[in-house]
């Protein structure tokens, strides 16, 4: 089995990280001309235009972010408009921007250098005033087109080795990635950024789904032939990533899976030429599940062996812990479109404290667990998470690691930091002008062994998961955001010995936004 080649994913994992040295050797240059645009286009499909007045749910944002699992016990059918709503917020158009060259079209998720290379597509029942069939979102147009006229969920059901949620959906999101619309920029890096944007849009995507009363799951144990295949993609240039359950309407249980004959549609060029980059290809394949035996195994992991992956061992002295604030009177009550609407990845900060009581808000609301096929929310994550705080009001400049279980910062070096961030940013100013960077880091050794390669597939998207929470509890509280990359063997280094031995998947730094000089 390709997926317990485990050689595989260090491969990859090892020939993708930055250094000091490989950045300053590497000769890549972003050529603009070549630039490939952040739309897959169908040239020659009709859309169906979604529903654009689109209302507030009602829902505070911060109440959306740390829902977890909505009660599947009713029938929950999402209407056309619902469906409008939840897309909108996951990977619709927020913002347009303007320059001398053209126009900058924002999306409600952050993704890596704005290029938005995550595709979504479902595949649904008869829903109301939409037929069944197999669709693709077009953020452009803000519109469907559909590929496949039919219920082929059982497909998906079947891919998923007749995972429950996925069998009770009546609406199945998948996301997929165009591979060279980011690797223009990143080259195979970009592998690793599938799941990160991935993961940013499925925490707006869920937050949608709690904010809208309808179940939503992350699925990670599928048969990847068989999704591609669905969906018309170009394994070659194209990957599917995740499915998520959207919704509760069991199939009835003589549904039979439909043939999948073969499809293809013209799509509009993404640039002049493209650039192949086999690292890319090699990690998807070598994480792939091939049927349904490996999917069950998957999930066996999950239901059987309880995480004990990670987590920060028990603090030896009490003076270096901080417990968490709760929450006050004064949390904001912003709704969850007008935060996704205003959100965006700060590109300066100020260097202002913010409160303990923001960053605990954070902490909080975005680790209180995803659902998912590969962590429930009561384990112990695959990331934990490590701070460089810089300016926090009552809490001393230094290194922390965050305790989960007892909602506490424990305190590894005190001092001031601000250099080393910068540094370990990529040589950037954003991490060493935040008031907080927080780093992901996972122990790679165990996650494989415990799932194979898919695991690494498990440890990036659940720490994006959890930074696409703390990007929207940010703005919730009127603070800015921005997502990072780094220099990977000298973060572990700055941690250790705590981190000794972990992989860094994620960065986020978090603080107040400098006010733009006119």
């Amino acid at each position: 089995m390709k997926n317990r080649d485990l050689q595989a994913t260090w491969a990859y994992h090892n020939g993708t990280k930055h250094s000091y040295e490989s950045i300053r050797t590497n000769r890549h240059y972003l050529d603009w001309e070549n630039q490939p645009i952040p739309f897959k286009i169908y040239s020659e499909l009709e859309p169906i235009p979604l529903p654009q007045h689109l209302s507030s749910s009602g829902m505070t944002a911060l109440e959306a972010i740390s829902a977890l699992e909505t009660s599947a016990s009713d029938q929950a059918i999402p209407s056309i408009q619902t469906l409008a709503q939840i897309l909108f917020l996951s990977a619709g158009i927020t913002k347009r921007r303007s320059y001398p060259g053209g126009e900058i079209l924002f999306r409600a998720a952050a993704c890596t250098g704005a290029l938005y290379h995550i595709d979504l597509y479902l595949a649904c029942g008869d829903l109301p005033d939409l037929a069944a069939g197999v669709y693709h979102f077009g953020p452009h147009d803000f519109a469907l087109r559909q590929l496949r006229a039919g219920d082929y969920r059982e497909v998906l059901v079947w891919a998923s080795g007749r995972e429950p949620a996925i069998a009770n959906a009546p609406v199945i999101i998948v996301c997929a990635s165009t591979y060279w619309r980011n690797a223009w920029k990143y080259q195979s890096r970009a592998y690793r950024h599938c799941y990160w944007d991935t993961g940013t849009i499925l925490a707006n995507l869920l937050a949608g789904a709690a904010a809208h009363h309808m179940p939503a799951r992350v699925i990670l144990g599928f048969v990847d032939g068989p999704v591609s295949q669905l969906l018309g993609l170009d394994t070659m240039r194209e990957g599917a990533l995740t499915l998520l359950a959207l919704g509760n309407a069991p199939l009835q249980a003589n549904e039979v899976s439909p043939t999948v004959e073969p499809v293809s549609f013209e799509t509009a060029p993404l640039s002049k030429t493209e650039v192949d980059y086999p690292a890319i290809r090699a990690m998807h394949e070598a994480s792939s599940l091939e049927d349904g035996a490996e999917v069950l195994d998957w999930r066996s992991q999950a239901l059987e062996n309880p995480s004990t992956l990670t987590g920060s061992p028990t603090p030896t002295s009490r003076e270096r812990v901080i417990p968490l604030q709760p929450p006050g009177d004064g949390t904001p009550q912003d709704s969850l479109e007008a935060v996704i609407q205003r959100r965006g990845s700060t590109r300066q900060f100020s260097r202002e404290s913010i409160s303990f009581r923001q960053l605990s808000t954070m902490l909080d609301r975005a680790t209180r667990g995803v659902p998912s096929d590969f962590v429930r929310p009561e384990e112990v994550p695959l990331n934990d998470l490590y701070l460089i705080v810089h300016a926090v009001e009552d809490v001393a400049p230094g290194a922390y690691v965050f305790h989960r279980d007892s909602r506490a910062l424990e305190l590894l070096k005190e001092g001031d930091f601000r250099r080393q961030a910068g540094y370990l940013g990529l040589g950037q100013e954003i991490p060493a002008d935040c008031s907080v960077d927080v780093f992901f880091l996972t122990d790679l050794n165990r996650v494989l062994q415990r799932w194979g390669n898919r695991g690494y597939r498990a440890a990036q998207l659940e720490a994006s998961l959890m930074g696409g929470k703390l990007y929207l509890a940010a703005y919730a509280q009127g603070l800015g955001a921005s997502g990072l990359t780094f220099f990977d063997d000298d973060v572990t280094e700055f941690f250790s010995p705590h981190a000794a031995g972990k992989s860094v998947m994620f960065l986020l730094a978090l603080g107040k936004s400098a006010k733009r000089r006119l």
